[in-house]
């Protein structure tokens, strides 16, 4: 996941939520804890477009951006009618491919401009920005996205992306609340559990693919990120693939 909103209704008495992920692609883990036939998990994900909120800024921020302030990793607030409407009448454009083409975008725009104008639209406003810090960020991460498994030296991502070691290692962290080391990790074991879990391979192999020499290290870092070792982790997998479901 690179830019993209997520709104989501979990039970009545979760109400209607809206999360916004920074405009970068951070690797996390979600489970749903509510729901039931009667009241079903409904989630939404929309994928931003930095060129359009480049054109949206103009107008929203017509007098300039303010300050930023702090940054954070992602955001998360309650959702208000008027964000829920358009939302609505943008899955209602599914059903006919002359709105899909003319009025979603049109929808999408009402969107953006909306998530602008909110508490935390200046984060929002910054993907617009080509040369901005999370911008640059966002750079480095695709390629750690595409070469997790290859060894890395920050010195050589600062490089790419023009900054220095000690900006880097500042705006990435402020970005995604992880240094590029511990971003990298996630990578490697996100993608190690995914390999054990839909393709069956053992622990060994996974961690291997990922770009791990050691599995002793691979199993404590599993351990400590996922809070259960890779071997008791694939048995309790099974052991729930194996319970009969109504």
């Amino acid at each position: 996941m690179n830019r993209w909103l997520e709104f989501w209704k979990q039970g009545c008495s979760y109400g209607k939520r809206i999360k916004f992920e920074v405009a970068v692609a951070l690797p996390v883990t979600m489970q749903t804890t509510n729901a039931n036939p009667s009241e079903p998990f409904l989630g939404i994900r929309l994928d931003l477009d930095s060129r359009r909120i480049s054109e949206l800024v103009l107008k929203v921020y017509a007098h300039g951006l303010p300050p930023l302030g702090q940054r954070s990793a992602g955001y998360a607030a309650n959702a208000g009618l008027s964000i829920m409407k358009a939302v609505s009448r943008l899955l209602d454009c599914l059903s006919d491919p002359g709105d899909t083409e003319w009025i979603a975008p049109l929808v999408m725009d009402e969107i953006l401009i909306r998530i602008l104008r909110s508490p935390f639209g200046k984060q929002v406003a910054e993907m617009g920005f080509v040369d901005s810090g999370v911008q640059r960020v966002a750079k480095a991460i695709a390629w750690l996205q595409s070469n997790f498994s290859q060894q890395m030296k920050v010195t050589d991502l600062a490089d790419l992306i023009h900054m220095s070691v000690s900006s880097f290692n500042e705006h990435f962290k402020s970005v995604t609340s992880m240094s590029p080391l511990q971003y990298q990790k996630a990578l490697r074991l996100h993608e190690a559990r995914r390999l054990m879990f839909s393709d069956s391979r053992n622990a060994s192999t996974a961690s291997r693919q990922v770009g791990y020499i050691s599995i002793s290290q691979f199993s404590r870092d599993y351990s400590r990120f996922f809070g259960i070792s890779p071997s008791r982790d694939i048995a309790r997998w099974r052991q729930q693939e194996q319970v009969p479901h109504d």
